[in-house]
């Protein structure tokens, strides 16, 4: 008996350990320096406990410019909600694989109070260059590209930067020799006695006077087909098609952002009461929604004054119908309050060190650009690898899109929303997924880019006609829903044995009097003779 009770014990240890480790899930985080932060947790952990992990093990205090990015099965990419359990936001299966990201671009870069805060922000703006995110004339793709190269090797040492020594590093997708001894031209002789901390500083300094700074872009077509991408960026919501800007928004200038399926509004409020709404196409129903929580969360955070007024959306005006979603963190002006309450020692930054060559990887959102000299299936074309300084752009492509996986070849002659513009053939890549194309020439300056205003046409008002059509007929389909519950209410109350006033006065009416004795009394007795009838009928079974 003695030895059957160890075993029945044994047992439940064993079952006991068994269930502790379903409820465990590993988890790996990559970071901005393409280290990775690999932990175990609780299957019901919330995104705000790995958030924390990570932040402490960074050593982070500024935290609520980042987030943590994934990439479901479909290749559509996410912001892990803080607010929601980790596991039930993940479509695959343990261990979990995630990538720390700048979420919300400092509009400032130099008002960050610590240097790990500008440290990690550098790396990611750096990672934007790369990835042909950030784009930029000839000029400043070199003086961007120098300071990268002062941070991380230092001043210039003939003794150990042998001629050529720039070519030994990646900057953008691709460039030519004359930009490379370019950039160690101002490297030799401009940037020397900075420090690494000095140049990253400079260097964010430049990349946010660019338009693309803080892109984030998001594939979608507009309303004639073309291809565009949209973006969200520390000054308002922009409209990207190739390498230019055809739209730009002030958050203060936007009232409202929806979408229903594919289908993304962006309503606008401009200078002399002028209304505007755009709209765009994203290639799937998980591609919109994530564009929208992008952009709802992205307007809480630059807009508002305080978390405070943060209030509850939905992704539609339609009656009882969308996506209800609520923006969780700090806003802008509160971050930048408690940040300038931190007071402790500077923490110590273990800087990426340099590489002779390029470290290639292709992780969650971030694409490499194939050389000019490459076909889509692979194979060397007979044009030159070489680009033209004279219209250099660092991507020489469209923006990198997480979802697109076939070429799609695009007409010279665009319509943004009504309004034309001439842009050349593009290409892009995502994991392995290429277009081929032509250089588009990037405008000089974020201010001197003429916008184009889009023009209401036919088809969108007849569809917003619709809309409300439909919104109108579900309203009054639910009241009439609603006042015949509350008149089967008001029989059952009446009919029941309480005794209140204003009951007592409705049961002495004539109507009612009427109502109870030649509708509710017969009908009350017929659903009893059918009740006796069900119940003799299962004992007879």
């Amino acid at each position: 008996q003695l030895v059957c009770m160890c075993c029945k014990m044994l047992s439940r240890l064993m079952s006991s350990s068994i269930r502790s480790l379903d409820r465990e899930c590993n988890c790996t985080v990559r970071l901005l320096d393409d280290s990775e932060y690999t932990c175990t947790i609780q299957r019901d952990a919330k995104g705000q406990y790995l958030f924390d992990l990570i932040c402490h093990h960074l050593n982070l205090l500024e935290k609520d410019y980042f987030g943590i990015r994934y990439v479901d099965p479909d290749k559509q990419r996410h912001w892990l909600e803080f607010t929601k359990s980790i596991a039930k936001q993940m479509k695959s299966q343990p261990p979990f694989t995630m990538c720390l990201r700048v979420k919300f671009y400092p509009p400032d870069p130099a008002a960050l109070k610590e240097e790990i805060t500008r440290y990690l922000v550098f790396l990611q703006v750096k990672r934007d260059l790369y990835h042909g995110r950030l784009l930029c004339k000839t000029s400043d793709a070199a003086l961007l590209a120098a300071y990268i190269l002062q941070a991380e090797i230092g001043d210039y040492d003939p003794g150990k930067h042998p001629e050529g020594y720039s070519s030994k590093f990646q900057f953008f997708p691709k460039h030519s020799e004359k930009l490379e001894r370019r950039i160690a031209e101002i490297h030799k002789t401009e940037l020397i006695g900075q420090t690494p901390e000095t140049s990253e500083l400079n260097f964010l300094q430049k990349a946010q006077m660019l338009e693309t700074y803080g892109v984030d872009p998001h594939p979608c077509k507009d309303v004639s087909g073309n291809p565009a991408f949209l973006a969200f960026t520390p000054f308002g919501f922009t409209v990207l098609q190739g390498n230019r800007r055809v739209h730009f928004l002030k958050w203060d200038e936007v009232t409202k952002l929806k979408f229903e399926a594919k289908t993304f509004h962006i309503y606008a409020n401009q200078k002399e009461d002028r209304k505007i709404i755009l709209t765009y196409f994203a290639p799937t129903p998980e591609a919109c929604k994530h564009l929208w929580k992008c952009g709802v969360e992205n307007q809480a955070f630059y807009k508002l004054e305080k978390s405070s007024q943060v209030r509850t959306v939905s992704s539609s005006n339609l009656f009882f119908k969308g996506s209800r979603f609520r923006y969780s963190g700090k806003v802008a002006k509160e971050v930048m309050e408690q940040s300038a309450k931190i007071k402790r020692d500077p923490p110590e930054i273990h800087r990426y060190s340099a590489h002779s060559t390029p470290v290639r990887s292709v992780s969650h959102g971030d694409s490499f650009m194939p050389s000019r000299g490459q076909m889509v299936d692979g194979s060397e074309a007979s044009t030159s690898a070489v680009i033209s300084d004279e219209v250099y752009s660092p991507s020489d492509s469209m923006l990198p899109t997480p979802v697109a996986e076939h070429g799609v070849e695009m007409p010279l002659a665009r319509h943004l929303n009504g309004s034309t513009c001439s842009i050349d053939e593009e290409k892009e890549s995502e994991a392995g997924a290429r277009k081929e194309g032509q250089v588009a020439e990037f405008g000089p300056g974020r201010r001197h880019l003429r916008m184009v205003r889009s023009r209401p046409s036919p088809s969108s008002d007849l569809e917003e006609l619709n809309k409300f059509i439909l919104s109108v007929l579900r309203l009054f389909l639910v009241t009439i829903g609603l006042l015949f519950a509350l008149l089967l209410l008001l029989i059952m109350l009446t009919e029941s044995d309480l005794d209140i006033a204003f009951l007592r006065d409705i049961r002495k009416t004539p109507e009612f009097q009427q109502f109870h004795f030649e509708y509710f009394c017969p009908l009350r007795r017929w659903f009893s003779c059918k009740l006796r009838w069900m119940g003799g009928f299962l004992i007879s079974k």
